[in-house]
């Protein structure tokens, strides 16, 4: 079959963010930005307190990671070098449930037994060590209410969790109590941060200059440092929540999507952005093309890579990856078109998410020239998808100007646990 080239130019132009639309993103999340270190209130961004800085890159000794982010738990024993140099002196991870073995995620299981087998992979981190003192950051991202390093409460589980006796609680404390049952007093939890903000510590204890750190793989987040100017509070990591903000304008198959999703109206950004949703919209714009709107491909990220990759003669990987999602057979002319509706997604992806790093960076220079840094970012998104990294470049030289050349890009993909040994160090302090 032959698409409809009015209609393909059409959905091609609903996914294309011009330069001057880009820019008034950018200036959107600023504003957004300002609004909420004022009153989070009336702000699209959460602006959720870190209560921790900057680390200064000599920090040293010997500290416990948990990384619990997701079903794989990780605990890691990390040495700290100085200089920005570490070790990873011994890894333990292990899933929160193995079918038919053993489940602390599902119905029925308690935040005792899930925080007793995480107790049980520290002791083994640590060599069933009971008597060396260790100090314990903890890289924990799920939504959580903050009151100091140590005091992160879940206020509610996502990503499928049903363990009950969580949410509400503070974690560090039912991690506490779970290390004194396993006989494993030596060990005390001393920080709790976000996985956003993890990425930013890690990158900045190896470099200087480094004050955004990101996630951009099937979720999307970013954090800044806040140097709170001529105000009594001490600088310190803000952890935005990005992927909800709203001041954007989602054309129709975005809202679409929206209003099908799991939360309608929520997470605008993170929807038009991330790993997790660019295939559905993808697979939503080829059912139209397709004749077929309405139907459900399953298209994922993955294959939008592997289309967009495909520099055959005939494109028969695209045709393949479309005939095996959809039971179309393609033409070569039509597989071209699935090709630059794939980099049109990916190229939108990446624009939407450098304005609003252009929007902290133009924040951090106040009415001043932006100052030369790395911006850290963890993630699949960043770091596999083609035309994405490129893409970012693109528009911080379009939106900057000459003043792009002092800012790059850094890939930072060891950051949950590296992030959370360096908080540990910074408790301290």
């Amino acid at each position: 079959m032959a698409f409809d080239k009015n209609q393909f130019d059409d959905i091609i132009r609903e996914f294309t963010v011009d330069g001057g639309r880009l820019r008034e993103i950018a200036a959107d999340f600023r504003y957004d930005l300002q609004k909420g270190l004022e009153n989070p209130a009336e702000s699209s961004l959460r602006m959720l307190k870190s209560y921790v800085g900057l680390p200064t890159g000599a920090e040293t000794g010997e500290y416990l990671a948990l990384d619990f982010g997701g079903t794989n738990v990780r605990v890691l024993r990390i040495r700290l070098e100085g200089n920005g140099k570490f070790e990873v002196v011994r890894k333990v991870a292990k899933p929160l449930k193995v079918e038919g073995i053993y489940d602390f995620i599902g119905e029925g299981s308690t935040a005792e037994q899930m925080f007793d087998f995480i107790a049980g992979l520290v002791d083994e981190a640590v060599d069933g060590d009971h008597s060396t003192k260790y100090l314990l950051g903890h890289t924990f991202s799920f939504p959580s209410e903050q009151t100091n390093l140590y005091n992160a409460k879940l206020i509610i589980w996502t990503k499928e969790f049903a363990t009950s006796g969580v949410e509400g609680q503070v974690v560090n404390d039912l991690l506490k109590a779970a290390l004194h049952r396993q006989g494993l007093d030596n060990v005390e939890p001393t920080a709790v941060i976000n996985d956003t903000v993890a990425v930013l510590l890690a990158a900045a204890y190896k470099q200087p200059d480094v004050y955004i750190g990101s996630i951009y793989a099937t979720g999307h987040n970013t954090c800044y440092l806040e140097p709170y100017a001529d105000s009594a509070e001490q600088p310190m990591i803000l952890n935005l929540e990005s992927g909800g903000f709203m001041k954007l304008i989602p054309n129709r198959l975005d809202q679409e999507f929206d209003q099908n999703s799991e939360k309608p109206g929520e997470q605008r950004l993170e929807k038009m952005v991330s790993g997790r949703y660019m295939g559905e919209l993808f697979g939503m714009a080829l059912a139209e093309l397709l004749q077929e709107k309405g139907r459900s491909y399953g298209f994922t990220s993955i294959d939008m890579s592997n289309i967009i990759l495909d520099d055959s003669a005939a494109r028969s990987k695209t045709a393949e990856i479309v005939a095996a999602k959809t039971g179309h057979t393609l033409e070569k002319a039509d597989c071209e078109m699935v090709q630059q509706l794939a980099q049109t997604l990916v190229i939108r992806s990446a624009r939407l998410v450098t304005a609003s790093y252009v929007g902290i960076i133009w924040q951090l220079a106040g009415s001043g020239k932006p100052q030369k840094q790395h911006i850290a970012i963890d993630g699949s998104v960043y770091e596999k998808m083609p035309l994405a990294k490129e893409n970012i470049l693109r528009a911080l030289s379009e939106l900057l100007g000459e003043e792009a050349a002092d800012i790059d890009t850094v890939l930072e993909n060891g950051g949950s646990g590296l992030g959370a040994a360096i908080a540990a160090a910074m408790s301290q302090k």
